[in-house]
């Protein structure tokens, strides 16, 4: 292997992490499991690591079926290694991913977030420009930002009910002349009993891996 193409593979190792973080359903899904975790009322509990590992592994099963297309689309370049040149192979292997991601991204994204980007990248080009709605440019901020939306709508539904134990709590202490006990702490053991009794855990995790489109 030539000292160019190993600096090209030691880059792009480099990227992978920002774009599994970044670019990957890993970003609806850590946001909502942070929201989750201030409902409940215990910043520091699951720890981040924690939060984060579990975030991790729910995207693996939510890419699942594009990184299945992925290798499928691949895999044939896999076996050409010794046969071919390795900056060839890697030109020939981002071609191959673009279609599997562009198809996931611009099904996940909503038709509104895409129609805003095209319009922004249309302002922006040269006069008579024709802009590719599929583009990466498009597809990539509109599925971002379509995850963000609906990171946070999942989130406010899930605030709801451990909202409205906290405000029943509160109104009970003040019923009974206890105001210098925390309503939060008090109301803390209640919203782990009726997260744990609905399985909150397993419905959210099943509920964020589950919720994609592959292409």
């Amino acid at each position: 292997m030539q000292n160019t193409d190993l600096v090209l593979v030691l880059a792009a190792l480099g990227l992978v992490p920002l774009v599994f973080m970044g670019l990957t359903a890993f970003v609806k899904i850590s946001t909502v499991l942070f929201i989750t975790r201030s409902a409940i009322g215990m910043p520091a509990v699951p720890a981040n690591l924690v939060v984060t590992v579990l975030a991790g592994a729910l995207t693996v099963v939510a890419m699942m079926p594009v990184g299945q297309l992925i290798h499928g689309r691949l895999t044939p370049l896999l076996e050409q290694v010794e046969e071919r040149p390795l900056g060839e192979l890697a030109s020939e292997a981002l071609d191959r991913l673009r279609e599997p991601l562009r198809d996931f991204y611009r099904a996940n994204a909503a038709p509104g977030e895409i129609e805003r980007f095209a319009r922004l990248q249309e302002e922006q080009s040269a006069p008579g420009t024709e802009v590719d709605h599929g583009a990466f440019t498009v597809v990539i901020p509109a599925f971002l930002v379509t995850e963000l939306l609906e990171a946070f709508a999942l989130g406010f539904a899930i605030f709801l009910p451990f909202l409205v134990i906290d405000l029943i709590v509160a109104n009970v202490l003040v019923a009974l002349g206890v105001q210098a006990m925390s309503p939060t702490q008090v109301a803390l053991p209640f919203k782990l009993l009726l997260f744990v009794a609905v399985d909150g855990w397993g419905l959210l995790a099943r509920s964020l891996a589950s919720g994609y489109v592959p292409g």
